[in-house]
């Protein structure tokens, strides 16, 4: 079993003694934070005391007990409504959110204004606030924990909060800058590519004179998402087209995940310089390697991240190679199941192959 940072009012765990239940006995403990405390005071964020629930920090087990992984997804999982049921059940969580955005996160969930909520901006910090709120419900409850947590892109940020890299604050904060920084970068764009292995299609853009574009990221052996120049975009679709390779533009500000970000990546790399990270207490597997984080990387990955592909591929196969079976979830959304459906498929289907079956 491993462990999850969260945040639970402490009249939950009230409820739980008046009906019986001791939190402070069993595989788990409270330990309150006080408002001094040197997680940024979460008696004043949230209006009421809250507790980080904790338990032991294992990894898989030998034995071969199957593996349980959180997933956590990025940006396009956001929708109007999001966070309806979430708001409610943390309201001084969700006032500080507001208060530290600038802003009523609450009604821009809500109503999706001038669709708000598909500008990078709103996006990241949203996504964030909502799948943090969902995760210490989902702690509160004391559903299954995780052995490993995965975010895709921004929602990597959830992943290393679950794993009590950082607090609801600074994760937050990361968030904001990012999504602002991100937001600010102009020109360029992204494109999902559908039954095209990244090698081959890379060929064909090659042989087709198409050069300049970077792969973002490896969603499953089906699906890559292409970034570039709009320019080198228009002639990568007029290559893909002629070639009757599905394709999909997606609506981005920019070339994300990309060598175009390199000047963001910058910025955010000094922005980091101000936060301290713990190690994660929980297994997180990094974008940037699809390996799980190497001690003292953090900042350096984050960073990476904003110029590198995603690999998610990689990372499911990690879980996968690991040979005791893997059950999952995703918090927030569907679409990363979907992947790691497809994954479990082209894995069995190239192990049936080998075997000459």
């Amino acid at each position: 079993m491993a462990i999850y940072f969260s945040c639970i009012p402490m009249d939950a765990a009230s409820e739980r003694q008046s009906a019986g239940k001791d939190p402070d006995k069993g595989s788990r403990r409270v330990i309150s934070i006080p408002a001094s405390g040197p997680q940024g005071g979460w008696h004043s964020m949230c209006g009421t005391d809250i507790a980080a629930w904790c338990g032991p920090a294992t990894g898989a087990d030998p034995g071969g007990i199957t593996v349980f992984a959180i997933f956590f997804p990025g940006q396009g999982a956001q929708f109007r409504g999001m966070g309806a049921d979430d708001f409610g059940r943390y309201p001084g969580l969700t006032r500080f959110a507001c208060e530290l955005l600038g802003y009523d996160l609450v009604s821009r969930c809500r109503d999706n204004p001038d669709d708000v909520l598909s500008r990078t901006e709103c996006t990241q910090p949203a996504l964030f606030t909502v799948n943090a709120l969902r995760t210490f419900e989902r702690e509160r409850r004391e559903c299954r924990p995780a052995d490993y947590c995965l975010g895709h892109s921004v929602g990597e940020y959830n992943a290393l909060l679950a794993a009590g890299v950082f607090d609801f604050e600074t994760g937050l904060r990361l968030v904001a800058k990012r999504g602002e920084l991100m937001a600010a970068a102009s020109g360029g764009g992204m494109s999902a590519v559908m039954n095209t292995p990244a090698p081959r299609l890379l060929d064909v853009l090659r042989e087709d004179g198409v050069d300049g574009v970077d792969v973002a990221a490896y969603n499953t052996d089906a699906q890559v998402v292409i970034a570039g120049s709009d320019s080198v975009l228009r002639a990568a679709h007029a290559s893909l087209k002629a070639r009757g390779i599905r394709f999909a533009p997606l609506r981005v500000s920019a070339a994300f995940h990309s060598r175009h970000m390199e000047p963001v990546r910058s910025e955010f790399e000094s922005f980091l310089e101000g936060f301290t990270f713990a190690e994660p207490r929980t297994t997180v597997i990094c974008n940037v390697t699809g390996r799980p984080y190497e001690r003292g990387t953090i900042p350096e990955m984050l960073s990476r991240q904003l110029v590198e592909p995603v690999r998610w591929v990689d990372s499911i196969r990690y879980l996968l190679s690991l040979g005791t079976g893997l059950d999952y979830e995703e918090i927030g959304g569907k679409s990363l199941l979907r992947m790691v459906k497809s994954i479990e498929k082209a894995g069995a289907r190239n192990a049936l192959v080998k075997s000459g079956v």
